[in-house]
């Protein structure tokens, strides 16, 4: 990556204003998945071990501006403070401001604080809100505020670390603005060791990819992903479609799908896309249906066309094994989005066989890389994490940076 890192800056005695992803699912008041926060381990420790003030911000869920106790990040601080062996120190509920200043003028060299959720603040998002304006334009007050968000947390940082993937397709005020407010004071921003990871992963899957390069897609939308087939048709070898977005390319085929999801107005693009991708595409041959979403029973469909009375859930075994088939012979793959709705064990089995599948390639020497996501939680869930060569922590970003377009948190980091 041609940016620079963590690992090309002093930090002992600086005060280290790091962005993580610490978005993680809570349940019942406690935190059902910690990967994120994991992951996040080698960039942290590495700023402790070498003398820095870590101040760590991030967000949770979907806060609106304001103090929410539902979205704090208490859960966060005692759950990473565990993971450290030392204690985090949980910022004041609006942020930045005297408070949260006193907070790190008070750490020690390896001392840790983490801010309150940052979407606790109205400025966070406000680069969102443009987009929403008549004139694509921040009004006076928004960007006031958000001046203010960056303002008060480039006050709390000499230099800044963006490690933080999963948000890197949004241009907010702790992903962007005061990285470059910390840049105009004479500071480093500098990606963090998990980002370096990420990018280069993606960054080699596609640009330099060992053959056959093949990409597994699946999800609910294919209106979601269109963009991505379209930029990795002239890149990959096979490209393997499974989940609810298959059944509006395999109406754009002219197969039944019975009453399974379809995006009735993406099928005449879908027509002229499989055009356009010949034999590149490979679609299911046969399902596992059922007759009701929540409550049906399993119902193999043993051809490609699904009765009316049935709506699809899964790739059927037939698919399975030409998925495989093509997976397990691959030199690259990259995998975004599930094959059925896994979350359930009657209609997982198809999402487990490509995930095994890719397993098996990983062994062969293939490079995998799971976008994140529905196929990052599968992957989690059927304990072959480990055996992939990469999970990445960032779905809608992995999409972003698969698709080529412009990631620019990434792009203000300093340059190598």
């Amino acid at each position: 990556m041609a940016k620079k890192t963590l690992a090309d800056v002093e930090v002992a005695g600086k005060r280290v204003l790091m962005r993580v992803d610490f978005n993680v699912p809570i349940k019942g008041g406690r935190i059902t998945d910690d990967r994120r926060i994991r992951a996040a381990l080698p960039t942290i420790q590495d700023v402790l071990g070498r003398g820095g003030k870590l101040v760590l911000m991030s967000h949770l869920g979907r806060p609106d501006g304001a103090y929410d106790p539902e979205g704090s990040l208490k859960l966060v601080g005692d759950r990473l403070a565990e993971l450290l062996g030392r204690p985090v120190h949980l910022g004041p509920n609006e942020v930045v401001g005297e408070a949260a200043v006193k907070l790190v003028d008070g750490l020690r060299d390896g001392g840790v604080a983490l801010l309150e959720n940052v979407r606790f603040h109205p400025g966070e998002t406000m680069p969102d809100k443009a987009k929403k304006n008549p004139d694509g334009k921040l009004t006076a007050e928004q960007q006031a505020r958000h001046d203010a968000l960056v303002a008060g947390l480039a006050e709390l940082g000499d230099l800044y670390v963006n490690d933080a993937f999963g948000t890197c397709h949004r241009k907010h005020a702790s992903m962007f603005g005061v990285a470059k407010a910390i840049q105009k004071k004479g500071g480093a921003a500098v990606a963090g060791f998990l980002l370096e990871k990420e990018i280069r992963y993606l960054h080699e899957a596609v640009a330099s990819p060992k053959r056959p390069f093949v990409a597994v897609l699946g999800g609910a939308k294919v209106s979601d992903k269109i963009k991505l087939i379209s930029n990795l048709l002239g890149k990959v070898d096979r490209i393997l479609v499974g989940g609810a977005m298959a059944y509006t390319l395999l109406k754009a085929r002219g197969v039944k799908v019975g009453k399974s999801l379809v995006e009735e107005d993406q099928v005449a693009e879908m027509q002229g896309l499989l055009a356009k991708a010949g034999d590149k595409i490979l679609l299911p041959c046969d399902h596992v249906a059922t007759e009701d979403f929540k409550a049906g029973a399993p119902v193999p469909v043993a051809g490609v066309d699904i009765p009316d009375s049935l709506l699809g859930m899964d790739i059927g075994p037939a698919t399975v094994g030409a998925f495989g088939e093509v997976v397990r012979a691959a030199g690259t793959v990259v995998w975004n989005g599930p094959m059925g709705v896994f979350e359930r064990a009657e209609f997982a089995a198809g999402t487990r066989a490509v995930a095994q599948a890719a397993a098996d390639a990983t062994r062969k020497g293939a490079v995998t890389v799971i976008g994140g996501g529905d196929s990052a939680a599968a992957v989690e869930q059927m304990g072959l994490a480990d055996a992939v060569s990469h999970v990445s922590t960032g779905g809608g970003a992995s999409l972003t940076y698969l698709e080529g377009k412009t990631m620019p948190p990434i792009e203000v980091l300093d340059d190598r």
